[in-house]
């Protein structure tokens, strides 16, 4: 049962962490400019991060695959 549980968890947790992810690369100041060619009060980049890339996500798809992994194993126990 304690795999079942930990399974579940690790997809969970990657799912929470790759849905975070461009969350936590949007811009964090307002969006909107009062004029195109004066310069920003901001660190920010100009344009927003990229949406799903494999460099940025990695630990959520280890996550996901080690929890799949666990689930199964669990599964083919289950019935004993």
């Amino acid at each position: 049962m304690l795999v079942i549980w930990l399974g579940a968890i690790f997809v969970l947790g990657g799912l929470l962490f790759m849905a975070a992810q461009p969350i936590w690369r949007g811009r964090l100041s307002d969006a909107k400019q009062t004029s195109p060619g004066k310069p920003r009060d901001t660190l920010e980049p100009r344009r927003p991060g990229a949406g799903f890339g494999l460099k940025a996500n990695w630990p959520g798809l280890v996550l996901i695959v080690l929890g799949g992994i666990l689930l199964l194993a669990a599964a083919r126990q289950w019935p004993q």
